[in-house]
């Protein structure tokens, strides 16, 4: 399998390459057709490393040769980035100059980066790979593999109709819920499809089982198919199998497609069938809309019915327009139950009361997933040695012997079936501890810095690929998503998903703790969490090619091991690309600077920082720098220098930010000030953050408004202000100037802001055809909305809570018509205006548009009215 992550590797440097410019490549002399050859020869081995892939378990030396190959991709890859981090040093000695009357400072700043010593170094080490590149030919031609498509993940599986209800523990409740579902009585031509949605293991399948197995179900439907469809979707195998499951006499094997299709039309008419496609995998809508099409009823309504079983939400949002049903994990009783009834003959656990206290720690291990149960229940089958079961116990679920259906195996189904870059991302996320809560925003991050992400495609960011990833992983329900604040979501990743990925990234991430022995060398990124520095330190000291390191916060750490960390980091992992350091270190060392290859720092809470050493505008990669929390007295001219910086959180106790330069921070994304106490303004020159997507001010009690300067950033999509007490938003009419204003809003979050009492509309009237979501919370002195309010529109949301003296609602309210979200909670004069006009209000809102919509008016924690709306369900009204 991939899990060297090769061929991701292999893709993304060869997308490095592609992407080197004309004036990185002047950089060195001599260079081009060396680098050309370069890139020649990974072509021919990528093009080849589908098979190898395949056929490494097989053979150990070619699984060796591979592993060679992943580091010298790995050195080509740091290689590259050389050239960029030089073109990034000329670059920001220009901007130095421009900004520098005395040339001798100019000459200074360059004399680290002659042009001579980089070519000569340079053309050194190109030779050198393509040397390590040249040895290992003769092995590699000597495997015969062979140029072949993606075709890595199809696989079959089959699965059966039957289950013995008896060995099902857990799902009456589920099964009732699915045969209410078939009984609903549909409006549509199409057959309507049930999906049963989620990972790997959970019981999908069983479930579909019961159903299909109930007598109620035999009784509504006479004509019963069940499909296992797997991974190929083909519309002449599944018309076969549909075909032979009906009447297993007809002879169809060599049939066209048409006379397949006349069968199946023949075979199905007049009948009233369930038809169960289990394990669905196709993401191609026009697959099953052609198979759907032939199952679709000829003369109105349908009373057949579809149950598909799928890992993917894509897949069920495809398939059907109903929300997927999602079955939980078993409650811990119930798996104790199961894990019982798989370890012990019947009743034999009467005499065992000390294994079944050991087995209520196991089965909590698998987290509700009842295959998990079920296979290490199976491992202890007839073992009443105490030793073995604590050995299950203690050990990782990943470690232990799988069977070909046990858990690990069918969850890497999954796995298996993401594309080469997901499958590398995903492996990424074992960096974390088991519970752990992600953070959408900081893991695109650690994904950017360590290059994860592909090259984005025109009018897009990199932050938006790393979205897409995932979105892409929550739809194959391999992490969850636990909260969305907006700007990131939050979200966690089941365990045994956090076994399986832990399993295939061995060599590529590692936790070290005071129980470290060893670590591979070759191990790139490093998650730190124990105490007992010295244990630590002395793993880290023999490591020298790790891009990532970050260190879990604890309190217990000391300054001593801190220092001592970020000086091993500094002078051991050159190519370092991400460092997360959250501790009461008291200053950065000055030789921070040689980390020319850092893209992401975050430095959050570290309150003993006070200032920045002198060399840290040598950090000319960075990309993202997170000081919130520190205890920085003003932000040093040398942050910015960082050219390449997307990513801004600062805490400053200065009164006042110093002005931004023309040509400084042109890459900045995001912006937020968060706790700057004493800050009376915004900075001057905030017009040349041309690439500004996201402001954030937080906790900024002396801000009182915002520069005009703002209306200049075009590409602004995001703007949230919470908790600055004294900002009222105020600014001086401009309106000839103002008037034509084109700005790019789409969210606007004004939280806990006292002091306004009316809304910037020079800012949302410049944001009238963009802006989606308009969120306005304890805002306790607006009292009123402005009628221009309704010009939005492209509003989606609108969130009111907390406004206790907002006593109504623009007139015409109707008017936004593409509103699907209203929320109205703790403003007690709007809760009592709207629920004596509730039904009048959602009436005007639905009659307006044919969207679905959804109404909530709320007081006190309790609903005063709610209404919901969709294609199907018309207004229903709660008055609670």
């Amino acid at each position: 399998m991939a899990e060297t992550f090769l061929f991701d590797i292999a893709e993304r440097v060869l997308e490095k390459l592609v992407h080197l410019s004309v004036d990185e490549v002047r950089l060195a002399f001599n260079v081009k057709t060396d680098l050309k050859k370069l890139e020649d020869t990974m072509i021919s081995i990528k093009a080849v490393l589908l098979d190898a892939e395949r056929q490494q378990h097989q053979n150990d030396k070619l699984r060796l040769c591979m592993w060679k190959l992943r580091d010298i991709f790995y050195d080509a890859e740091d290689l590259i980035d050389d050239f960029k981090c030089e073109t990034l040093c000329k670059q920001d000695a220009i901007n130095h100059l421009n900004t520098n009357s005395s040339k001798v400072r100019f000459l200074a700043s360059c004399s680290t980066c002659l042009p001579l010593s980089f070519s000569l170094r340079m053309a050194h080490k190109i030779k050198a790979i393509n040397r390590r590149l040249g040895e290992l030919a003769t092995e590699w031609n000597s495997f015969d593999l062979r140029q072949c498509s993606d075709n890595r993940h199809v696989f079959r599986r089959e699965t059966i109709s039957f289950v013995d209800s008896s060995d099902v523990i857990g799902r009456d409740e589920d099964k009732e819920k699915i045969i209410n579902m078939l009984r609903k009585p549909s409006k549509d031509r199409n057959v309507p499809v049930i999906p049963i949605v989620g990972l790997g293991g959970l019981g999908k399948t069983t479930l579909a089982q019961l159903v299909y197995n109930d007598d109620r179900v035999i009784t509504l439907f006479p004509l019963k198919i069940w499909i296992c469809v797997s991974e190929e979707f083909d519309l002449s195998r599944l018309l076969k199998l549909i075909i032979q499951s009906v009447n297993e006499k007809v002879k169809c094997d060599d049939l066209p497609l048409n006379a397949l299709q006349a069968h199946l039309t023949s075979l199905l008419k007049d009948k009233k069938f369930l038809l169960v496609l289990d394990d669905v995998w196709n993401e191609n809508q026009a697959k099953w809309v052609q198979l759907r099409n032939l199952l679709r009823s000829k003369d109105g309504l349908s009373q057949n019915k579809i149950i598909v079983t799928t890992r993917s939400l894509k897949v069920a949002s495809i398939m059907s327009s109903i929300p997927p049903y999602e079955p939980k994990g078993l409650s811990l009783e119930n798996c104790l139950t199961l894990f019982t009834k798989w370890a012990f003959n019947d009743g034999d656990e009467r005499h065992y009361p000390n294994l079944i206290r050991i087995g209520q720690d196991i089965v909590k291990k698998c987290k509700g997933v009842p295959l998990a149960v079920r296979a290490l229940g199976s491992l202890l089958f007839q073992k009443t040695d105490e030793s073995d079961w604590i050995y299950i116990r203690e050990s990782e679920i990943w470690r232990l012997e799988q069977d070909e259906n046990d858990i690990l195996p069918v969850l890497k189904l999954s796995y298996n079936h993401l594309p080469s870059h997901l499958q590398r991302c995903l492996a990424f996320l074992s960096l974390y501890e088991k519970d752990e809560i992600y953070y959408s925003d900081k893991v695109i991050r650690l994904w950017m810095a360590n290059g994860l992400l592909e090259h984005p495609k025109q009018n897009q960011e990199w932050e938006d690929v790393g979205k897409r990833y995932l979105n892409e992983l929550l739809l194959r329900c391999l992490i969850q998503k636990e909260r969305d604040f907006g700007l990131y979501f939050t979200f966690k990743m089941h365990d045994l998903v956090h076994d399986l990925v832990l399993d295939v990234s061995q060599k590529e991430c590692k936790t070290v703790n005071s129980k470290t022995k060893t670590v591979d060398e070759n191990v790139r990124h490093l998650l730190l969490c124990d105490e007992k520095s010295v244990e630590v330190l002395r793993v880290l000291e023999k490591l020298e090619k790790v891009q990532t390191v970050i260190v879990q916060t604890s309190s217990l750490r000391s300054k001593i091991f801190d220092k001592s960390l970020i000086n091993l980091c500094v002078s051991n992992f050159k190519y370092l690309r991400a460092l997360a350091l959250r501790s009461p270190l008291r200053a950065l060392p000055n030789s921070i600077g040689t980390l020319k290859h850092l893209r992401d720092l975050d430095l959050a809470n570290c309150m003993g920082i006070q200032k920045l050493p002198s060399s840290f505008y040598k950090l000319r990669s960075l990309q993202s720098l997170n000081l919130a929390g520190s205890g920085l007295k003003q932000l040093p001219d040398s942050v910015q220098r960082l050219i390449e910086l997307r990513h801004l959180v600062i805490t400053i106790e200065a009164k006042h930010l110093k002005e931004i330069r023309a040509g400084c921070w042109t890459s900045l994304q995001y912006l937020e000030l968060h706790a700057c106490m004493e800050l009376e303004c915004l900075p001057e020159g905030m017009q040349y953050l041309k690439s500004l997507r996201t402001l954030v001010l937080i906790f900024c009690h002396k801000l009182v408004s915002l520069p005009r300067s703002l209306k200049f950033l075009t590409k602004l999509e995001h703007l949230q202000i919470v908790s600055c007490h004294q900002m009222n938003l105020k600014m001086e009419p401009q309106e000839e100037e103002d008037k034509d204003l084109q700005l790019s809003l789409k969210t606007l979050s004004l939280v806990n802001l006292p002091a306004l009492t009316d809304l910037p509309r020079w800012l949302l009237q410049g944001s009238s055809s963009t802006l989606q979501q308009l969120q306005i919370m304890f805002c306790e002195n607006l009292s009123v909305l402005p009628a221009w309010l309704l010009n939005l529109t492209s509003l989606h949301e609108l969130e009111i809570v907390g406004c206790r003296n907002l006593s109504a609602l623009p007139e015409g309210i109707d008017r936004l018509t593409n509103l699907r979200e209203l929320t109205i909670d703790g403003c007690p004069q709007l809760s009592k205006r709207y629920r004596e006009m509730g039904v009048k209000i959602g009436t005007k809102l639905l009659t307006s548009k044919t969207l679905s919509l959804s109404i909530r008016i709320e007081e006190c924690g309790k609903i005063l009215i709610s209404y919901k709306s969709g294609a199907e369900l018309g207004l229903e009204i709660f008055d609670v």
